[in-house]
């Protein structure tokens, strides 16, 4: 089988900044700072993921969504600017450190009354959220954190998003790692296993595309 994939070089890559990004000012100086400071930069969501996942959110008039993984806040803006006033953002972490930024800038957008931030482990947060009853109440998730969690997040996800409701993971090609049988840390084993129960996973439509490193997205059928 032919690679019908068009490799994305530098060049390319900068023609798509250059005609398809209309980054917020906000974001961008937040990516920007980042880079910078933060030796874990390689972490956050590339720009062209963050308007894909925007896109999504208008697409399917989101109005109460999920995000597991801050880090330091550009996918929760991302999220926070394409939901409507009333829309409302319950985003897991675990680092105040990491998190400060992003609460920074969240205010600086006007959008900080959008999100609440529970800094705690987030099988312990999706746990709550279902015990106080709002499974099937969420239009979205994206989840983009410890990878070998992975499956436990999306079996609580699935339960918190109403039919037809979108999660998108971050990673799920895990920079092609999952695609060498050679490779078996605990990370790629865990990515690997859940690209393959996505795939014959009947609760879920999906789809693996090859945005940034490789994003997974799987709309809710049934419970």
């Amino acid at each position: 089988m032919s690679n019908t994939f068009l490799a994305l070089t530098e060049q390319i890559y900068d023609f798509m900044m250059n005609n398809s990004l209309r980054e917020p000012d906000v974001l961008r100086r937040l990516r920007e700072e980042t880079v910078t400071s933060n030796p874990q930069a390689v972490m956050a969501v590339s720009p062209i993921q963050g308007q894909f996942m925007m896109s999504l959110i208008k697409l399917i008039g989101a109005v109460k969504t999920l995000e597991v993984g801050v880090f330091t806040g550009y996918s929760s803006l991302c999220t926070a600017l394409a939901l409507p006033p009333q829309g409302r953002i319950v985003a897991c972490d675990v680092s105040e450190e990491w998190t400060s930024a992003a609460r920074r800038y969240w205010a600086e957008a006007g959008v900080a009354d959008k999100i609440t931030l529970r800094l705690a482990p987030a099988v312990e947060t999706l746990d709550t959220l279902l015990a106080e009853g709002q499974a099937g109440t969420f239009d979205f998730a994206f989840i983009d954190a410890d990878k070998q969690n992975y499956d436990n997040y999306y079996e609580r996800a699935l339960h918190l998003v109403r039919k037809g409701g979108l999660i998108i993971f971050d990673n799920m090609l895990w920079y092609g790692k999952v695609a060498d049988p050679g490779v078996q840390d605990a990370d790629t084993v865990a990515l690997r296993s859940l690209n393959e129960k996505l795939h014959y996973d009947e609760r879920v439509f999906v789809s693996l595309i090859a945005v940034g490193d490789g994003m997974s997205l799987a709309i809710k059928q049934s419970d």
